[in-house]
C-alpha cells in the first residue's frame, strides 16, 4: 500500500556526528548485500546468528525490510532513478541497497517516520564506504519523501516482476490468474504449521497461539497470533511450521504406500518436513532420506535425529544409488526454480533467467529417472516441484515417459479421493483439488487458489 505523501520532517543529524543506525536496519542491510552479491540465501540469514541475537522486535522489522525491499525492488529502482541527475549511471551495490531500503519504508511502512528512514539510510551508505555517495541518498529520498504519490507508474503488483516472468504466466494462465500470481509474490505468506501431536486448545492457549483450520488439509492451521516457533510445542515437534501444499505433496505420497512393511525413497529429503509425514502416516515404513547438499543433510539429521530407526539419512545424490528397483514409492520433491514461492522467496525473481528453466529441467530429468529405477515393478513414484513453469513440470514427465516404455502416468483424482476417505482432507478441500487436476492426470496449485506456495505433482507407476 502507498503511503500518503508526507514531508521529511525535523533535521537530519548535525553533520559532524553521525545518524545512529538501528540493529534492525543494520542487519537487513547487511542481508540484502550478501543476497545482491550472491553470497546466500534470505531465507537462511534471517535465521541466522545476526538476527537471532537481535530483540523480537528488531528481528521483525529486519524480515520485514528484507523482504520488502526484495519484493518491491524493481519498482523502488525504476522510481528512484527516475530522481537521479544520471538515470542511466552505474550505481554501487551498498549505494543501491540504501536507496532501496529508505524508498522502501518511505513509500510502504508508513508508521517509519521520514526523518528515520532517511538519516539512517544515509548513514548506512557512508558507513559502507560510500560516503562521497551519501549526498545523493540523502537527495533522492528527500524528493521521494516528498511527492511519494507522483512517482510515475504507480506500484502494481505485476511492475514488481520481470516482464518475461509476468508475460509467460499470461500465456500459460490467462491475464487473471498471472495477475493473481503477482499479487500472492508481493504479499508475506500467511504463516502455516501442522498437528503433529493432536495439541489440545488449553495447550495452544497456554503457549498463547491462536489457530484457524487450513483450506485444504484436516491437520494443517494457519496461525492467527502468537509466534509458534517460541513455543514449547515446537520444541517438542507437536506442531511443525510446513507450507499447506508441502504437506499435501507428502499427503498424497504417504497415500500411495502399500501397508504393512513397505520401503520408501524420500530422494531430495530436506528440509525433512515431508519426510516426517511420511514416517508418520506409515509408521510400519522404512525410509531412506537422501540429501546431496552438505548443509541442508546436516539441518536434515537435525531435524530427523529423533525419528531412527525408522528414517535412514543418507548423504548422498539420489541418481547414484544402485539400489534398483528396491522401494515401494519414491518421493522425488525435485530442486527447482521456485517460482511457486516469490512469496516466500523474493529474490527469486531477480535470479532467474528464461535459460535456467531448461538446465534446470536436464537435472530434473536425471532425477526423476533415478526414481523409476529405485522403484520395484508395481511400485509408484511422486514427482513435484514448487515451480509454475511447464519446462520443469509436464515436460519433464513427458520426455521420461517417452524414454520409459514400461512406465505409465496414474490420475491423481483417485488419491485424492483417498484423501477423503481417510479424513484428511479440509471440508470442501476435494472438489476444488478435483477440479484442479490437469488433463494428464497431475495436480497443479496456483499460488492464488488456496493460499498455499505454487505446486505441481505427479504420479507415475512401473509396469512389469
Amino acid at each position: 500500500m502507498t503511503a500518503p505523501s508526507r514531508p521529511a520532517t525535523g533535521k537530519s543529524a548535525p553533520k559532524n556526528r553521525p545518524a545512529e543506525i538501528s540493529p534492525a536496519r543494520k542487519a537487513a542491510f547487511n542481508i540484502l548485500l550478501a543476497v545482491e552479491r550472491g553470497h546466500s540465501h534470505s531465507d537462511d540469514l534471517l535465521r541466522g546468528k545476526a538476527v537471532k541475537a537481535l530483540s523480537a522486535q528488531d528481528r521483525n522489522l529486519a524480515t520485514a525490510l528484507v523482504l520488502g525491499v526484495l519484493r518491491w525492488q524493481l519498482r523502488l529502482d525504476h522510481q528512484t532513478q527516475s530522481l537521479l541527475k544520471r538515470p542511466k549511471a552505474r550505481i554501487d551495490s551498498e549505494v543501491q541497497i540504501a536507496l532501496r531500503l529508505g524508498a522502501f519504508q518511505l513509500l510502504h511502512m508508513e508508521r517509519i517516520p521520514a526523518r528515520a528512514a532517511i538519516d539512517e539510510s544515509v548513514e548506512l551508505a557512508k558507513q559502507a564506504g560510500q560516503r562521497f555517495a551519501s549526498g545523493m541518498v540523502n537527495a533522492v529520498l528527500r524528493k521521494l519523501a516528498l511527492s511519494p504519490s507522483e512517482q510515475p507508474g504507480g506500484l502494481a503488483a505485476e511492475d514488481a516482476h520481470p516482464a518475461w516472468m509476468v508475460e509467460r504466466w499470461t500465456n500459460l494462465y490467462g491475464a487473471q490468474a498471472a495477475h493473481a500470481i503477482c499479487l500472492h509474490g508481493q504479499t508475506q505468506p500467511s504463516m502455516t504449521l501442522r498437528l503433529a501431536g493432536s495439541p489440545t486448545e488449553a495447550e495452544l492457549a497456554e503457549d498463547g497461539i491462536a489457530l484457524e483450520p487450513g483450506p485444504l488439509l484436516a491437520s494443517a492451521r494457519k496461525v492467527v497470533s502468537g509466534d509458534p516457533v517460541a513455543s514449547n510445542l515446537f520444541h517438542d515437534g507437536r506442531i511443525r511450521m510446513q507450507d499447506e501444499g508441502s504437506q499435501l505433496v507428502a499427503e498424497i505420497a504417504a497415500a500411495n504406500v502399500p501397508q504393512g512393511a513397505a520401503r520408501i525413497l524420500d530422494a531430495c529429503a530436506a528440509p525433512g518436513g515431508k519426510t516426517l509425514i511420511l514416517a508418520e502416516r506409515n509408521p510400519l515404513a522404512r525410509i531412506v532420506a537422501c540429501e546431496s547438499s552438505a548443509p541442508r543433510f546436516d539441518w536434515l539429521l537435525r531435524r530427523l535425529a529423533t525419528h531412527t530407526p525408522q528414517i535412514e539419512c543418507r548423504h548422498a545424490d539420489s541418481t547414484t544409488l544402485e539400489e534398483d528397483a528396491s522401494f515401494d514409492l519414491v518421493l522425488a520433491d525435485v530442486p527447482c526454480s521456485g517460482t511457486g514461492t516469490l512469496g516466500r522467496n523474493p529474490e527469486i525473481r531477480h535470479r532467474l533467467k528464461p535459460d535456467d528453466l531448461s538446465r534446470q529441467a536436464e537435472r530434473q530429468r536425471d532425477l526423476l529417472a533415478a526414481a523409476l529405477r529405485a522403484v520395484r515393478t508395481g511400485g509408484r513414484v511422486i514427482y513435484s516441484t514448487c515451480s509454475l513453469e511447464p519446462e520443469e513440470n509436464e515436460q519433464v514427465v513427458a520426455a521420461v515417459l517417452t524414454a520409459s516404455p514400461n512406465v505409465r502416468a496414474v490420475s491423481l483424482r483417485a488419491s485424492i479421493e483417498t484423501l477423503q476417505s481417510r479424513s484428511l482432507l479440509a471440508h470442501g478441500a476435494e472438489v476444488r483439488l478435483q477440479e484442479s487436476v490437469t488433463a494428464e492426470g497431475a495436480l497443479r496449485l496456483l499460488p492464488e487458489m488456496f493460499s498455499t506456495d505454487g505446486f505441481f505433482i505427479a504420479m507415475l507407476e512401473k509396469m512389469g
